[in-house]
C-alpha cells in the first residue's frame, strides 16, 4: 500500500486511522485539537505537526473532518494540505459536505496537480471501528481505482456514483432516507409503549416482519430507555440534512419527511441534545405526545 496520511482524528477518523493502520499501511497522522493521536501512535503511526507536513510525507491523504469550511481549511489554509502535497499524490475526502464544494476544491487541488475523490461514508462509529463502512464515491476512474485499497482497509461497501461530487449526493440521498427510517421507528416505538405494549416483545415481533430495519434492530433499545450514548451525532446528521435540504432546492424537489425530521432535531439541538446519538428523534416524539417538547428527559 502506498504510504498514506490521516487528517481528522475524531469519533470516526481515529477509528478509520486505526483500521488502515492495521492493514499494514505506513500512516501519518495529524488533528487539529492535540492530544487525539496518542494510541494511534502507540500502533505505529508517525505524527506530523501540520496537514501540510502530511501531506509531504504522504502519497495519499485521506481527510475525515466535520464540515465544508473544515474541509476547506485543512485543504487550502495555513499549513494546509495544498501547500505540502505533490504532483501525482491524492486526496480522498471522508467527510461529508457541499457536492458544489467538493468539485471546487477538487478543481483547486487539480491545477496543483494532485487528484480528488470524495468517499463520505455511513455506518456510524460501529462501521468505522469495525471497518464495515460504506463509501459513496466520486471522481475520474484511474483517481477511484488509487483509492480502492485505501477504501478497502476501512470499509466493505465501495461504490463508484460518477464523476467528483457524486459521493456528496449519495451521501445526502442516504442522510434522506435514514431519516425517515428513525423518524418511523420512534414514532412506532413510542405509539406501542404508550398502548401498553411490552416494547422489546414489540421489537422482537416487528424483527420478523417487513418492519424489520438496522435502525429498528440497533437503535430501538436506546429509544425504549430513553437513553442516547454517542453512535452519530444528531447535530451532523442535521449538518448533513441541510446538504441535502439545499441539493433538492436547487433541483426544485420537495423533501416533506427530511424536512420535519431537519425541524424536529433544530428543537433537540436547542434543548441541548445535539451531542447525542440521533435516535434522541424518539425523545422529541415522547416530549410531544406530552405537550412538552420543552422539558427535560422524563420517563414515557
Amino acid at each position: 500500500m502506498e504510504r498514506i496520511g490521516f487528517v481528522g482524528l475524531g469519533t470516526m477518523g481515529a477509528s478509520m486511522a486505526a483500521n488502515l493502520l492495521r492493514a499494514g499501511a505506513p500512516l501519518t497522522v495529524w488533528n487539529r485539537t492535540p492530544g487525539q493521536a496518542g494510541p494511534l501512535l502507540e500502533m505505529g503511526a508517525q505524527a506530523a505537526e501540520s496537514a501540510a507536513a502530511v501531506a509531504t510525507r504522504s502519497e495519499i491523504s485521506v481527510v475525515c473532518v466535520s464540515d465544508t469550511p473544515d474541509v476547506e481549511a485543512v485543504l487550502f489554509g495555513p499549513g494546509g494540505i495544498a501547500e505540502g502535497a505533490t504532483r501525482g499524490s491524492l486526496v480522498i475526502d471522508c467527510s461529508t459536505i457541499s457536492p458544489d464544494a467538493t468539485r471546487e476544491f477538487g478543481r483547486r487541488l487539480a491545477e496543483l496537480g494532485v487528484a480528488m475523490v470524495d468517499a463520505p461514508v455511513s455506518g456510524g462509529s460501529e462501521g468505522a471501528r469495525l471497518g464495515t463502512l460504506t463509501f459513496f464515491v466520486g471522481g475520474d476512474e484511474a483517481a477511484v481505482v488509487r483509492a480502492r485499497p485505501v477504501l478497502g482497509a476501512m470499509g466493505k461497501t465501495i461504490t463508484h456514483l460518477g464523476p467528483l461530487g457524486s459521493g456528496q449526493a449519495g451521501k445526502a440521498v442516504n442522510q434522506v432516507i435514514i431519516s425517515g427510517a428513525y423518524l418511523g421507528v420512534a414514532e412506532g416505538i413510542v405509539l406501542g409503549m404508550r398502548a401498553g405494549l411490552d416494547p422489546r416483545r414489540l421489537v422482537e415481533a416487528l424483527s420478523g416482519g417487513s418492519a424489520q430495519s438496522w435502525v429498528l434492530a440497533n437503535r430501538s433499545g436506546r429509544m425504549i430507555d430513553d437513553e442516547y450514548p454517542l453512535g452519530f451525532r444528531l447535530a451532523l446528521h442535521r449538518k448533513d440534512l441541510g446538504i441535502a435540504l439545499e441539493l433538492a432546492r436547487g433541483l426544485g424537489l420537495p423533501l416533506p419527511v427530511a424536512a420535519l425530521t431537519a425541524s424536529l432535531e433544530d428543537v433537540l439541538m436547542a434543548e441541548g441534545h445535539g451531542d447525542e446519538d440521533m435516535s434522541v428523534l424518539a425523545h422529541a416524539i415522547q416530549a410531544g405526545a406530552t405537550g412538552d417538547a420543552g422539558a427535560g428527559r422524563r420517563p414515557v
